[in-house]
């Protein structure tokens, strides 16, 4: 118990810094001129804008606000082979929890991930915050109905 205390503290400390790093990306980023260029369907749409508070709310501490998560703990987000190949895979874990051994590139990680209690459209909303946010580019939204179909 005292290690997952641990874990969590340190995950939580980190994201502090990275909420800061990742406002200093969106700045760059906005003051590039790129904004309207390199932003797709996904990233201006609503769903978006929720799965970003939700994600703010129930995951950074965990995945950290770059997305990079904490090695040997919790999985990176941000160039995830977990996303891009496990769909529905990913969308069950946000959606129920996930508990046991998977591999997100080329790294094994066995933690638990607890089930949120979020309703189908906060898994929408979320799952497109993070397939389209980082390095991730998964322009085929999540929807509420994909969401709703998938069963524990």
């Amino acid at each position: 118990m005292k290690i997952v205390l641990k874990i969590f503290l340190i995950a939580a400390l980190l994201s502090c810094k990275s909420n800061k790093e990742e406002k200093q990306e969106d700045d760059l980023y906005i003051m590039a001129g790129q904004e309207q260029a390199q932003a797709n369907p996904v990233q201006q749409s609503e769903s978006y804008k929720r799965g970003k508070e939700v994600y703010n709310d129930f995951c950074v501490t965990c995945h950290l606000a770059n997305g990079k998560g904490i090695s040997g703990a919790f999985p990176p987000l941000d160039g995830s082979n977990w996303l891009t190949k496990k769909r529905t895979e990913s969308i069950s874990a946000v959606k129920h929890g996930l508990k046991g051994p998977i591999e997100v590139n080329g790294e094994e990680y066995n933690s638990v991930m607890v089930d949120l209690g979020l309703t189908d459209e906060e898994v929408a909303d979320v799952m497109n915050y993070i397939n389209n946010s980082w390095s991730n580019r998964i322009e085929e939204p999540v929807t509420v109905e994909e969401v709703a179909k998938v069963e524990k």
